[in-house]
């Protein structure tokens, strides 16, 4: 590809919405074009990389056994009531109409449209399993579309969607696609890992997360050294240090807080850890008649609430925070002073397992400007009602497997798969008739990755202060060649076109700069947009037979023999 052909629209500002680095270069190297609220055009440039993101996603997939199909975008109404989920999606479901308003949806995502194909289409446990997949655009109307593609409203996704016999058969092909994502992004050259995730609205059993690791990252995952264990912190089991409670050695007291609201400002005044003390969060709940029932949650003053374990505990699927007036009519005593001492019977008491093991704690006295010191279950005030994991793991955790402790990184999730086992085959009635002739329903499996958050995820792992760094096999190009002076030197310009067309013969993906721009021009957009290896041709090096080589994330660069060149760039990484 020669630069004077090409359209490049690269600019020295970023954009005034950009907050992530990703988003920032995307727009400077010209990759993508803002059309509206999370709505971006890929131009030229972007679009070559998206769609070698794309060649190794359906490479993969195709290794796998999975067959490409194309399903439609919009989809009706009538089969997601079928699933119940036209009502629970959300409002990020983009809802429209037709002519005959005849109500439609923008897929999200295609549980529903595959099982109707799977009804529709299978018979026989001769048939299964089959998997299907698709790379296609979703649409998901984000609340705050931000971070470019990274949370953009229309998005590249590619959906598989798998029908089995049984569970076995189910666990073989989940296994399959466990292997070839990892595929896929060991190929992109991407740092990432797989952990364990909740299945949050996609529903079903066990469910693995795949996440570029990025400091930018926004999902928390707890991790092993020492052993297999990974995990979304949503989900990672949180296991206390001990078990066991020491005996009572202090007598309850009131302290002096008039300003203290926090743990750790009350831990400060006090001059105690912040892990001996205890904080209350005030909850509403229904119970089975659907009516409110208020809940005090307590952790340890330097735990923080992990709303996924406590919505999965029985009777909380629907909780939400109190609001202050609820509080005030609870528990007369505004918020910051809460605590379980003393409470009526209108309060259920629910705490964290760490917290059901300490003694001598500190907590809210349920009198403004007021803590209590010195506090122990069973003394001071009954065993909670309810024990349960409701905390976020954090570093220095015991690992849940037993073989170490957790260390703790952030990640940009980029792929999740699901066993989703009968939820969508069951409410749709996709069945098959077994080897004795007998109806049985499908198992199902669901494996996504986000084909275009790829792209924005590998910038946040791979920039400098010169612009993004891309692995090679994403990268828009491969190999840049700049000819100093292409538009005054006929020698320059032969050596160049003779070289271009050389690797371009070698399978090697190059760009010549052939439009006469001073060096420092070519090589500064040549970094921005991430190109990996560089090559400079002048009048002086080719009188000396050489061509200077540079790599993108090298400093010093090196001369290379002109006659010699095209194998060296053939056995660069």
């Amino acid at each position: 590809m020669r630069a004077s052909q090409f359209f490049f629209n690269t600019q020295k500002e970023a954009p005034n919405e950009a907050e992530l680095q990703s988003h920032i270069l995307m727009v400077r190297a010209g990759l993508i074009k803002r059309l509206g609220s999370g709505l971006y055009s890929w131009m030229p440039l972007g679009l070559r990389v998206l769609r070698k993101v794309e060649r190794v996603v359906r490479e993969e997939m195709n290794n796998a056994g999975a067959l490409e199909l194309l399903m439609p975008a919009v989809q009706p109404k009538e089969l997601w009531e079928e699933t119940g989920r036209w009502a629970v999606f959300g409002p990020q479901m983009l809802k429209i109409q037709d002519r005959h308003e005849r109500e439609f949806c923008f897929g999200p995502t295609h549980e529903e449209v595959i099982t109707d194909i799977a009804r529709k289409e299978i018979r026989s446990y001769k048939q299964l399993p089959l998997n299907f997949y698709q790379i296609q655009t979703k649409f998901r109307d984000e609340i705050r579309p931000r971070f470019g593609v990274m949370r953009a409203r229309e998005f590249m996704m590619k959906d598989a969607y798998s029908f089995h016999t049984d569970f076995a058969s189910l666990e073989q092909t989940y296994d399959t696609m466990y292997q070839a994502y990892s595929n896929v992004f060991t190929r992109l050259g991407l740092k990432f890992r797989a952990v364990k995730a909740d299945t949050g609205a996609i529903g079903g059993d066990g469910s693995h997360e795949f996440h570029v690791l990025a400091d930018s990252g926004e999902d928390g995952l707890a991790y092993c050294e020492t052993s297999d264990f990974a995990a979304n912190v949503e989900l990672a089991e949180a296991i206390p240090a001990s078990t066991s409670r020491s005996a009572a050695a202090e007598t309850m007291r009131e302290v002096d807080t008039p300003k203290q609201t926090a743990c750790e400002d009350v831990a400060k005044l006090l001059e105690i850890s912040i892990a001996r003390t205890v904080k209350a969060i005030a909850l509403i709940a229904k119970d089975e008649a659907g009516n409110a029932k208020f809940y005090l949650a307590l952790l340890r003053g330097d735990h923080n609430l992990n709303e996924v374990k406590l919505g999965k505990v029985a009777g909380f699927s629907d909780f939400r925070f109190a609001t202050e007036e609820e509080i005030r009519a609870n528990l007369n005593c505004p918020p910051g002073f809460i605590g379980p001492v003393g409470v009526g019977a209108n309060v259920t008491v629910i705490a964290d397992k760490t917290v059901a093991s300490m003694s001598d704690f500190v907590c809210g006295a349920n009198k403004p400007k007021f803590h209590l010191a010195g506090v122990n279950f069973g003394r001071d005030l009954p065993e909670p009602v309810l024990v349960a994991d409701i905390r976020n793991v954090v570093a220095g955790d015991a690992s849940p497997d037993g073989k170490g402790v957790l260390s703790l990184c952030r990640g940009i999730e980029v792929g999740h798969i699901f066993q989703l086992r009968t939820k969508y085959s069951e409410a749709m009635s996709a069945t098959y008739l077994d080897e004795n002739g007998q109806t049985q329903v499908m198992e199902m499996g669901c494996y996504g990755i986000g084909v275009s958050r790829i792209v924005g995820a590998a910038i946040e792992q791979g920039n400098d202060e010169r612009g993004i760094i891309f692995p090679k096999s994403m990268a828009p190009f491969e190999v840049v060649i700049c000819a100093i002076g292409y538009d005054k030197s006929e020698a320059v310009q032969a050596a160049t076109k003779k070289l271009h067309d050389e690797l371009q013969a070698a399978g090697v993906d190059v760009l010549l700069d052939d439009r006469g721009e001073r060096p420092g021009v070519m090589f500064a957009e040549a970094d921005l947009m991430g190109i990996p290896h560089r090559l400079v041709i002048g009048e002086r090096g080719l009188n000396e037979g050489n061509v200077e080589y540079k790599a993108r994330t090298q400093a010093d660069a090196q001369s290379v023999a002109l006659a010699s060149v095209v194998e060296f760039v053939q056995k660069l990484a």
